[in-house]
């Protein structure tokens, strides 16, 4: 078994409530991850952080994106078509989802409304689909933040499937791109290496379709915001702020819109998060937690990870555990699920529990929590597992 797979403990339909694959069941058919090929290591930021950030995070570099998000998800699109037979004709709807998007009200505050509207995510799904050339349905720009993947599987299933007509040989594509570099103050070094930039893009089919076939059908996703004690999260305009540069070396960006984060909070709150947005969809979907043979959570840190197993195992759930994904990529936010079920794409079998949790709005004493129940369509040597 891999090494970055920890036991916890020893020893569908689509219709919310079955927890069962059937007719009109859709799944992930494939993955397509882009990392960007300028890798920053934990050294540039020297004595700025802390002794035990490896420890508690496994982070020793990151990737830094050059690019915007809606060019990162175009070299994911390059991406999936060297790896898979996907066609643009037989794309049927596409859900964007972004972290490092700042919200348009906040933007407003700053900057004039030309760029506080290129921060929109609908703008910025519309302008992938535009330059991809695609003539879909329903374009979904969304902003959720770590929990962007689950929310945007959960409008899938929830909101998108019920106005569409898929066909056999259509998908559904959910794009993720995550360039937080871009509202990071590298100045404060023990949260600016905490996270990295990536692209991923989730194709998602039907469970009969020949064309797309499925490696793990979806059971259900729910995604939700929760009270916190206090503000994790804000944005702040900052002046000469520290950035690095391709050379190794530090430079000054004149003026920035930078986030902050209160890691101590996000830290205790989010094990808890993930486990009760676990026991929330196993409840809905009728899963018995006994039935859950591996969770992908959200690659937060390696520590926060295994504070939420700990938790996991609280609802009742024993079962191995990815972790550790965070060494050479840190955390990649909406991007974090998708990588780590495409690292882990060949061993997983049997149900899947996908849970995640991150800062909610900015500014506002809230997180977002939320998880993704899949169920292996096939086995280890990939023929198709029965239902």
């Amino acid at each position: 078994m891999s090494g970055f797979v920890q036991r916890v403990a020893a020893g569908v339909a689509n219709s919310p409530g079955t927890g069962r694959v059937g007719p009109g069941t859709i799944g992930i058919s494939a993955i397509a991850v882009y990392e960007p090929p300028w890798q920053l290591e934990n050294a540039w930021f020297g004595e700025g952080l802390p002794r035990k950030f490896v420890q508690h995070t496994g982070i020793q570099s990151r990737h830094v994106s050059e690019e915007g998000e809606t060019t990162m998800a175009l070299r994911a699109w390059e991406v999936l078509k060297r790896e898979s037979n996907c066609e643009l004709c037989d794309c049927a709807g596409v859900v964007f989802a972004s972290p490092s998007l700042v919200p348009v009200a906040v933007a407003r505050k700053y900057v004039d409304d030309r760029l506080a509207r290129s921060e929109n995510p609908r703008y910025v799904a519309r302008q992938f689909v535009d330059r991809l050339g695609m003539a879909v349905g329903p374009v979904v720009g969304i902003n959720w933040f770590c929990s962007g993947y689950t929310r945007a599987l959960s409008l899938v299933q929830h909101r998108l499937l019920p106005r569409i007509s898929l066909g056999r040989d259509q998908f559904l594509l959910v794009a993720t791109a995550s360039r937080i570099s871009r509202i990071t103050d590298y100045a404060f070094a023990p949260t600016a290496a905490l996270f990295g930039d990536m692209a991923t893009l989730t194709v998602l089919a039907r469970a009969d379709s020949r064309k797309y076939p499925i490696r793990f059908a979806l059971l259900g996703a729910a995604a939700e915001t929760a009270p916190v004690g206090s503000v994790p999260f804000d944005f702040h305009w900052r002046r000469d702020v520290l950035v690095p540069t391709r050379d190794g070396r530090c430079g000054r960006d004149s003026q920035r819109l930078s986030f902050s984060l209160n890691g101590m909070e996000i830290g205790d709150a989010a094990p808890r998060a993930m486990a009760g947005a676990t026991a929330d969809l196993l409840q809905e979907t009728g899963v018995g937690p006994e039935e859950i043979r591996f969770v992908v959570p959200h690659q937060a840190g390696s520590g926060i990870v295994r504070f939420a197993s700990m938790k996991l195992e609280g609802i009742g759930i024993r079962a191995e555990v990815v972790n550790g994904l965070t060494k050479d990529v840190g955390n990649v936010s909406s991007c974090s699920i998708p990588y780590a079920l495409k690292q882990a794409w060949h061993f997983l079998e049997g149900t899947i529990a996908c849970p995640s949790a991150g800062v909610g709005p900015p500014g506002k004493a809230a997180v977002t929590q939320g998880c993704i129940l899949l169920r292996a369509a096939r086995g280890q040597n990939g023929s198709r597992a029965t239902a």
